[in-house]
């Protein structure tokens, strides 16, 4: 399962010299994350709806080289494989020239939103996942 979404580097994200803050990367994994779900038709929220959580487990991010003000930045988003108990995201960021300046993965867990107990992913997510990968 892939998807791409191209976004503007705004002011605010970088610092005086022109440059995309590193925090700021965590962000465009989520922006990416969140329209991946969103083109494939099931954007996070309705998964919430439906009484479970995807809370955050853990972060990893790379950084090649930085992203500055004024670029376009595309961010690849991708999900290789089909989950039980977590759900892996991986991305890439590239600039408009095509310069591969992040890579990241990020590592979702499934709970139940009352219990906050751990619950396996929901069968319509696994579903789609293992439709389009």
């Amino acid at each position: 399962m892939k998807s791409e979404l191209e976004l503007a580097v705004r002011y605010y994200e970088t610092d005086q010299m022109g440059i995309v803050h590193h925090s700021n990367y965590i962000r465009y994994f989520e922006c990416g994350r969140s329209d991946m779900m969103q083109k494939y038709g099931l954007p996070i929220e309705v998964i919430e709806r439906e009484g479970v959580m995807l809370p955050v487990v853990s972060v990893e991010a790379r950084y090649k080289t930085p992203a500055r003000m004024g670029d376009t930045i595309r961010i690849v988003s991708r999900i290789d494989k089909v989950p039980m108990a977590k759900l892996e995201v991986n991305t890439e960021i590239f600039n408009q020239e095509g310069i591969l300046l992040c890579t990241g993965k990020v590592v979702l867990g499934f709970i139940d939103a009352v219990t906050r107990h751990p619950v396996r992913c929901p069968r319509n997510l696994a579903d789609l996942i293992a439709a389009n990968i």
